[in-house]
């Protein structure tokens, strides 16, 4: 069969099945392509959730109608000159155009702000009609109808348009939180609108606008150098989590990226603090050389690869940690919101007249309040009664160590407070200065406990049990040589391994924290992710898990009655203890309620 040059539009019609996959596609090459051209307002309207119409107006620089006309064909582009290695801005492939007009209707309207008047264009299925003069303000207007027409097979792999329009949505607010100056927006043919007004350099506060309030209130601010990338954005507390992974959001140099190694580097930074199925909220951006990072990888330009991926890993796992351990053991605002669900009970709320009813003698045998006495507060003078009483104890047990501080454990100043009561053998309350801590005993020493194995167990070699009689593991000799240049690490971790003869490991110790085991099952599982990933891994993982499984078991159980003293005493533990906003399952050891909150509860405010 001869060999034959393809028809241009044939050409844009195979680029699109990578550049255009559905209409959200479209409309992440239409706003780059505004916001390249000095957008500060743009605005999208769709019907038929893109496919039926898609319109993005700007009002940026415009283009000459000579511009107009190279823009709609193929790798024409104002954005790079001779090289790939110094990319600036959003768009640079110059496919975009070409390749929607190769599979709809395109019509683009545009002008300069010099201009006396605009010009526009149209392309239906790759055919291009003569350029004409048009009215037009200053910028441009892009708009994209019948998407997929000339390609009716692809038609068949949309979704609904109700997932399309929401594909729009997600495409929207990630160039919010990327460009903060810019107003976004968005309607949609059942008039709902979603709109994100500039907020200038307060980037939080356009975080703020796309991921809700709440962001804003359980965000710590990330701001770490490492060589030549930096890294900036804010990471959402622990306890404040979502059941997918939605809201992290990455960008580099202010590209909008949906980056494995980046997601994976939240996760890791998030490992112990947040139980399995969850997922933290976080807004990352990496700013570093163009140089050093190839956005070039896909035409859908969402992927990148870095020069250093191992510098930028540890970049996000170590700021994220540190900021963490800075400011991440506070718990979640969602919990005191859950909490004044709770109280305002169904009865209170269909009935809210009996809240406001008139207290008199004839209906209750204590002494009627009187409207013109102020009633006491949570946190006034009255509640200082209560601080001398000690909760009873059912049991003699030993009281635990005690963290002595000048003010002794049980004042209210300290940040979780002090103790006042312990509730269902199981629940710590305890008065802060504005409000009040509910705390779960065993999950708060369950991760004390964790914390001080695994202390233990970083600080020096783990104790080590030797084997009455070594165990001879066959392996590929591969696999022996990748085993006995970790053996060093693996003694560390009390686990002594040798060679014997060609082909075979000789298991001397095991670790005695994991008592009698299967070593030789343990030796080959190691070998394996040796072979696969290259790293030593397993066992250190293995010793963690344990750790917290007897950290589980050693804790203060539920059910037990504790003293005023111990209590108190858990409470500074908890202070003076990384990571202890988490039990070892990721759920939170507390929650605070603040003395505003209680007030509405009660009218007071």
């Amino acid at each position: 069969m001869a060999i034959k040059q393809l028809s241009e539009t044939l050409i844009n019609q195979i680029a699109a099945g990578e550049v255009i996959e559905r209409p959200a596609s479209a409309a992440k090459e239409l706003i780059e392509n505004a916001l390249d051209a000095g957008a500060t307002r743009v605005e999208i309207a769709t019907a038929g959730g893109g496919k039926t119409l898609l319109r993005v107006t700007d009002n940026g620089s415009g283009m000459s109608p000579a511009d107009l006309e190279l823009a709609i064909r193929r790798h024409c582009t104002s954005k790079i000159a001779d090289t790939l290695t110094d990319i600036r801005t959003l768009g640079f492939r110059g496919e975009a155009l070409p390749s929607i007009g190769s599979v709809a209707r395109l019509s683009i309207t545009t002008r300069t702000a010099g201009a006396n008047e605009g010009a526009a264009i149209l392309v239906t299925g790759g055919r291009t009609e003569p350029l004409r003069p048009s009215p037009a303000n200053v910028g441009t207007v892009v708009e994209v109808r019948d998407l997929f027409f000339a390609t009716p097979a692809r038609l068949k792999f949309m979704k609904s348009e109700k997932a399309e329009a929401a594909a729009i949505s997600e495409v929207v607010r990630r160039m919010a939180i990327a460009f903060p100056k810019v107003r976004f927006v968005l309607s949609g043919a059942d008039r709902s609108t979603l709109e994100f007004p500039a907020t200038g350099d307060d980037r939080l506060a356009r975080m703020a606008q796309v991921l809700g309030k709440d962001f804003r209130d359980n965000a710590i601010e990330i701001d770490a150098e490492r060589e030549e990338a930096r890294l900036m954005g804010f990471a959402g507390v622990p306890t404040f989590n979502r059941g997918n992974s939605l809201q992290q959001y990455a960008f580099v140099n202010g590209r909008p990226v949906q980056d494995k190694l980046i997601l994976s580097a939240i996760r890791a930074a998030y490992a112990e603090t947040i139980p399995q199925g969850r997922y933290p909220v976080a807004v990352l951006s990496i700013a570093l050389d163009p140089a050093l990072v190839d956005v070039n990888v896909h035409p859908a330009k969402s992927d990148v690869r870095f020069r250093d991926p191992g510098l930028i890993r540890g970049l996000i796992i170590g700021a994220i940690r540190e900021a963490l351990t800075r400011g991440g053991d506070r718990a979640a605002t969602t919990g005191a919101q859950g909490m004044m669900r709770a109280f305002r009970s169904e009865s209170y709320r269909a009935e809210p007249q009996r809240a406001q009813a008139p207290w008199t003698a004839e209906a209750s045998p204590y002494r009627p309040m009187r409207f013109d006495e102020p009633a006491p507060g949570f946190a006034e003078a009255p509640q200082a009664a209560f601080a001398e009483f000690s909760q009873p104890s059912a049991r003699a047990a030993a009281p635990m160590a005690e963290t002595t501080a000048p003010n002794g454990t049980g004042d209210p100043a300290f940040p979780l407070g002090a103790a006042r009561a312990q509730l269902h053998e199981n629940y710590i309350v305890a008065q802060t200065e504005d409000g009040l801590v509910i705390v779960d005993q065993h999950a708060a020493h369950e991760r004390l406990v964790f914390e001080a194995m695994r202390t233990a167990l970083h600080s020096r070699p783990v104790p080590a049990q030797a084997l009455l009689i070594p165990e001879i593991v066959d392996l590929a000799e591969d696999d022996c040589d990748r085993l006995m240049a970790h053996a060093e690490e693996f003694l560390r971790l009390g686990l002594a391994i040798e060679r014997f003869g060609p082909g075979a490991i000789a298991v001397r110790e095991t670790p005695a924290m994991l008592g009698e085991m299967d070593a030789s099952g343990l030796v080959r599982q190691l070998a394996d992710e040796l072979a696969e990933w290259d790293t030593a891994n397993g066992l250190a993982g293995r010793l963690e898990y344990l750790a917290a499984t007897m950290a589980c078991h050693g804790s203060v159980r539920s059910g037990r009655r504790m003293r005023s003293e111990e209590m108190n005493a858990l409470l500074r533990r908890m202070e003076a203890t990384p990571g202890s906003g988490q039990c070892n399952h990721g759920r939170p050891t507390y929650i605070e309620l603040k003395l505003a909150d209680i007030e509405r509860l009660f009218g007071r405010s």
